[in-house]
């Protein structure tokens, strides 16, 4: 296998399917002036958003609603050398509206941290990339 058999960009439709089933994600976003990151988890809404559901009065929340972020999800596997990364990039925004929130409530994702009154923050999947690295160990 050569080096650019290794590296593969994947479509829209690639890296949605792949995100949908990556538990665990990283929130990149600008908090005081410099870059942050804060794994998350979370799921994919019915129109491809990114959904989380955290504490109404997190530093998160304050840092980026209504503020274009990143997210990134990925999968690797160091024996093998191969895996993906996906990354979306779009407005968050907290879902304010209560039939969203009744509806989320019910199939949006749950936090792994106990919460006595959550919000959901949707971003937007404005722009998705992904790229799936091949493995090439043991190809010679």
């Amino acid at each position: 296998m050569s080096q650019n058999d290794a590296l593969r960009s994947l479509d829209r439709q690639e890296c949605l399917r792949l995100l949908a089933k990556a538990p665990v994600g990283r929130v990149v976003y600008t908090r005081q002036a410099l870059p942050a990151v804060l794994p998350v988890n979370f799921c994919l809404d019915t129109d491809f958003s990114v959904l989380l559901r955290t504490s109404p009065d997190s530093d998160l929340v304050r840092a980026i609603d209504g503020v274009v972020v990143a997210f990134e999800a990925d999968e690797f596997d160091a024996a093998t050398q191969s895996g993906w990364s996906v990354v979306v990039t779009g407005r968050a925004t907290v879902v304010t509206d209560p039939a969203e929130h009744e509806r989320l409530s019910h199939s949006g994702p749950t936090s792994w941290m106990p919460l006595h009154d959550a919000v959901f923050v949707r971003i937007e999947s404005g722009i998705v990339t992904g790229r799936e690295l091949r493995g090439t160990h043991g190809a010679r």
